[in-house]
């Protein structure tokens, strides 16, 4: 549908009216979906610096006045806010006998132990030493050079997003039994879209593919199904800036700019027989529509559905990435 606005510009509507053909009728993808071009695009991701820095949760869920945990890695992890606001991290076991620390309380920005009143104000003491942290304003990150065991370095590789205060985001947490690489690998292949997701997707086509790290990117053109045939084409581009993280962005159609970060955090140490790894995946979506203010102004009550949405993808994927590790660890896997 296209109109002409007042200032002149055409009008078109976000959405489109398209059938598209039913999941037996679909073009088989399983020919393209190469495994040695994922197996390749994977490598290439999980050879890139990281920093050690990996990402814990949503920066909103850290409140003031609560502590917050996350085991990472094997290693048991406690932030909080200081009194102005500034976010601290450290170990998440107590130095003192070994009290939770994240089942502690925070009291003026301080953290006090609730077994014996140790009180930590982020520095270090006691023998308790303070993790490098950082809070991008969707995301916090914690660096643990034992874990990573890479070259640290100052900041993590925050991708490229709307600038504050432009978008909706919202961060989706989901916990599977596999590796970091298994939850990557199933974002380097987007020839499983339409199949395995036929709910959200419609006519995904992959038109570019990685050609090396020069160009290490894959191009879809895809619908996004809202509702019945109601459907919103974009083209988005999925890249992997470091070896738990992949983007996707969108390049062309409604809400160009807006992003889907996953991150996959590994929860179980490296010699851990059964691995488990947290998703987190935070969606930032904005529009150059005018009304998306109403959408900006909406945020709270959009959160949930846009979590809602990004879970029941990941219920499959996850099953996915499961299934992926229980191959690769009986030595059974194809690819």
């Amino acid at each position: 549908m296209v109109g002409e606005r007042a200032d002149g510009a055409r009008w078109t509507a976000p959405l489109r009216r398209r059938r598209g053909p039913g999941w037996a009728e679909q073009a088989p993808t399983w020919r393209a979906a190469r495994p040695a071009l994922i197996a390749d695009a994977l490598k290439r991701a999980s050879a890139r610096p990281s920093g050690n820095w990996f990402v814990v949760g949503a920066s909103r869920e850290v409140r003031p006045g609560r502590p917050y945990g996350r085991t990472v890695g094997g290693a048991e992890v406690v932030l909080w806010r200081s009194g102005s606001g500034e976010l601290r991290a450290g170990p998440g076991v107590c130095p003192h006998l070994g009290a939770p620390l994240r089942d502690s309380r925070v009291v003026c920005g301080t953290l006090v132990c609730h077994w014996h009143g140790l009180a930590l104000d982020g520095s270090a003491s006691a023998g308790w030493q303070p993790y490098p942290v950082h809070d991008d304003g969707v995301l916090v990150w914690v660096r643990l050079d034992e874990v990573g065991g890479e070259e640290p370095s100052e900041r993590p590789v925050v991708p490229g997003r709307p600038a504050p205060g432009a978008g909706v985001d919202a961060v989706l947490t989901a916990v599977g039994r596999c590796e970091p690489q298994d939850v990557v690998a199933n974002r380097l292949d987007p020839w499983h879209g339409s199949w395995f997701h036929p709910y959200s997707f419609v006519d995904l086509t992959v038109v570019r593919e990685p050609r090396g790290d020069e160009d290490d990117a894959f191009a879809v053109d895809v619908s996004f199904r809202v509702a019945g045939r109601l459907v919103v084409p974009v083209r988005a581009e999925f890249t992997a800036p470091g070896p738990r993280t992949v983007v996707m962005r969108i390049t062309g159609g409604e809400g160009a700019a807006s992003v889907v970060e996953t991150h996959a955090t590994p929860l179980t140490s490296a010699a851990e027989a059964r691995p488990r790894t947290a998703v987190i995946e935070a969606v930032v979506a904005t529009s150059g529509r005018r009304g998306f203010a109403l959408a900006r102004a909406a945020a709270p009550l959009l959160r949930p559905l846009m979590r809602r949405t990004a879970g029941r993808l990941w219920r499959d994927d996850l099953a996915y990435a499961e299934r992926r590790w229980t191959l690769r660890s009986t030595g059974r896997f194809p690819g």
